[in-house]
């Protein structure tokens, strides 16, 4: 597939942001103080629940690496960067519990070495590769991209890592795939909300998910191993994780070790969980509400506090329309959330 590259997204880091939040960030961040994560947890919305303060819980040890990139085309440019310590400590991931702030909390012996990811499935050279094996056969480079939580915010993630089609070229998938199924690491005993209804959120784990071969293909489609310029953290889906960015955050799954080449639509877990508000295509589209919140708008986390964040406008497709609206054509996007 060929897609034209717009000037928008030719864009190095140190452009789209002030050079001192990149390289002088941890100086930055102690001047600001941010100590509070002051979002709606719109996946509790019924409840009306807020996660308006971090409390006593600490953010994992950082012991990440820095990664060495190649530069890039794809890089979003409209907005500054989120803050890395923001991106460190509001995340969404059930596997360490429901709250923004117990992933980092609670992933801190979260062992993501060794660590394999297997691709198998509808392919004619079924692969294995550890985590070490993805330095050695694919070229890291920095993409900067919009992240849209179904949950109505946003921010804007300097990720690292390589297009998943080299990924699945080099397992050469034959001529009946159709779709591609992703899964999580099932550990419990690493992973509480693995081991607990309760504090999973209800969801039956291993968390799946899955893309159409052409959305998987498509050169935006990207396999992250790492960002601001290091190594995932633990709660952000370390060592490897999915981003797709036109699609709501809950698509890009995270610690993937399994990816099945299928000719059938593979389940994916908010979808079983619930059906009625959470489709297989889950594109960004302010024109289809969550049944039980607008999504004409979302909350863009950047700089300042949580609390000033500024609301804007959701973008189609989460800004991305003119390189993916063709994967698409002729789709009723609201029957086909």
């Amino acid at each position: 597939m060929l897609i034209k590259k717009s000037n928008r997204w030719s864009l190095s880091e140190n452009e789209a942001t002030p050079e001192t939040v990149y390289r002088q960030r941890r100086d930055i961040l102690k001047k600001l103080g941010i100590t509070m994560v002051g979002l709606p947890l719109a996946s509790q919305a019924q409840a009306g629940l807020f996660d308006l303060f971090e409390g006593d819980k600490k953010p994992a040890p950082d012991n990440r690496r820095a990664l060495a990139t190649r530069s890039s085309s794809y890089s979003n440019r409209q907005l500054a960067l989120t803050p890395e310590d923001k991106i460190l400590k509001y995340n969404n991931f059930y596997e360490f519990g429901t709250d923004k702030s117990d992933p980092a909390a609670n992933s801190q012996q979260f062992r993501t070495n060794p660590w394999n990811i297997q691709v198998g499935g509808m392919v004619r050279n079924p692969t294995t590769l550890g985590y070490e094996d993805l330095y050695k056969h694919f070229p890291l480079e920095e993409r900067i991209y919009r992240l849209r939580c179904v949950e109505a915010w946003s921010m804007n993630v300097p990720w690292i890592g390589f297009p998943l089609a080299s990924l699945l070229r080099k397992a050469s998938p034959t001529s009946g795939a159709k779709y591609v199924a992703f899964q999580t690491l099932y550990d419990p005993k690493q992973m509480p909300g693995q081991a607990s209804r309760r504090l999973g959120g209800g969801i039956d784990y291993p968390y799946v998910e899955g893309l159409r071969l052409d959305e998987a293909m498509h050169p935006l489609t990207l396999l992250a191993v790492g960002l601001y310029g290091k190594t995932l953290a633990p709660q952000n889906g370390a060592p490897i994780r999915l981003v797709v960015p036109w699609k709501y955050g809950f698509k890009s799954i995270k610690s993937v070790v399994n990816i099945t080449l299928t000719d059938k639509q593979p389940p994916t877990t908010w979808n079983l969980l619930a059906p009625n508000e959470y489709g297989f295509y889950a594109n960004v589209n302010p024109k289809v509400d969550h049944p039980r919140w607008s999504q004409a708008s979302e909350r863009f986390i950047g700089e300042g506090s949580l609390f000033s964040s500024r609301r804007q406008p959701t973008q189609m497709f989460n800004g991305y329309a003119s390189e993916v609206a063709g994967l698409y054509k002729g789709m009723d996007l609201k029957r086909n959330y």
